[in-house]
């Protein structure tokens, strides 16, 4: 066995999965129309169904995917829209660049947006609640639909992380308003390339978006509103169509691998809690350790490649240090010990084994 544990492996290894996507690039070289074709529209339908949505716009990532979709709602200056304090940066910027100033919440210690935060930041000024199903965890929906539903605020669901995320036979994308997806070459569900995708059941919106991805044009040469190129094009469109088919058996794959850590890992590493009636597609296996650094240096030692998913929360970027924020007590606590160990459908059980053993050893000798 190798003891070179990457943290994640991009390259395409499978010969059928090479050869799959290599139809996709010559039948896309055959017709030409490599923007908007019926590989985009064959993708959308899929998703949409997936999602159980009734509509569903392909963009070019998943940051436009939330830009646009915040820009649909009209959503700009002198708005405010809560959002978790732990995410990519790119959550906050699709919010500032509409004009909009981001609210900052604290988290719980499954790393999601704390629900008690968020109604201590409600404002007259609230006019979207930007959820991020972090790691691929899907937050409390129940608690923040109450919510949506005593403030009448809507929730939008930042599901990056957590495409085929299951909460109540429910997938992630299927609770709020509008949701979000990226399909990056690291996510689960994954381009070969940038994605994403924008998924809804109001129709008025919906006809929004798919103009705001296009210049703010109707039929393209109408221009109604401001807008931006952000459609997505057909060989991404085409590619993860076909990987749709077999997504299922990746993320199986990889909930098994998340298993096989929980029953591994030493009783100093702290897991991510199971949620009741959930099942997670785990973009990351994220836990909690002590001595992290000190982990870190010892794990690369091993070869084994670990990651920091994010070591700055959003409101202690330059940009956002003034934006209104919670307490953040739990969130300032949970950064400083999170640590991304490799989880997804390339590594194997004897890699986990590996990996877990090591950690073991480092407690070991760190506790004599």
């Amino acid at each position: 066995m190798s003891v070179n544990v990457k943290f994640m492996d991009l390259r395409v290894q499978d010969s059928n999965e090479r050869k799959m996507l290599l139809k996709v690039f010559n039948r896309v070289m055959d017709h030409g129309q490599f923007i908007m074709n019926k590989e985009v529209h064959n993708f959308e339908e899929a998703f949409s169904n997936y999602c159980g949505r009734r509509y569903c716009a392909g963009v070019d990532s998943g940051t436009s995917a939330l830009f646009i979709a915040l820009k649909a709602m009209n959503i700009g200056p002198g708005d405010e829209v809560i959002t978790t304090s732990l995410s990519w940066i790119a959550t906050a910027n699709a919010i500032a660049m509409t004009g909009a100033t981001p609210v900052f919440c604290d988290i719980k210690d499954d790393l999601n947006i704390d629900p008690s935060s968020v109604e201590r930041m409600v404002t007259k000024k609230t006019r979207a609640i930007l959820v991020v199903h972090y790691t691929g965890r899907i937050v409390d929906i129940d608690a923040f639909i109450s919510i949506s539903e005593k403030y009448g605020i809507p929730i939008v669901e930042d599901s990056a992380q957590a495409f085929g995320s299951i909460y109540k036979d429910k997938v992630a994308g299927s609770f709020g308003y509008v949701a979000c997806f990226s399909m990056n070459p690291m996510k689960v569900l994954a381009a070969c390339g940038e994605a994403g995708a924008i998924v809804t059941d109001d129709e008025e919106l919906y006809q929004q978006i798919c103009s705001l991805r296009y210049n703010g044009t109707v039929n393209k040469e109408i221009c109604i509103q401001p807008g931006l190129n952000g459609r997505i094009d057909s060989l991404q469109a085409g590619i993860l169509l076909d990987r749709m088919k077999v997504v299922d058996k990746k993320i199986n794959k990889i909930r098994n691998n998340a298993s096989l850590y929980n029953k591994l890992l030493p009783k100093e590493v702290i897991p991510l809690p199971e949620g009741k009636d959930a099942k997670y597609s785990y973009y990351s296996y994220t836990v909690q350790v002590d001595k992290r650094d000190e982990l870190i240096e010892f794990l690369s030692y091993m070869k084994i490649e670990t990651k920091i998913q994010h070591p700055i929360l959003m409101c202690d970027q330059k940009p956002y240090k003034n934006c209104p924020k919670d307490s953040m007590k739990n969130a300032r606590r949970i950064v400083r010990k999170i640590l991304s160990l490799p989880v997804n459908d390339t590594v194997t059980k004897a890699q986990i084994n590996y990996v877990s053993n090591a950690i073991s050893k480092f407690y070991i000798k760190n506790n004599e």
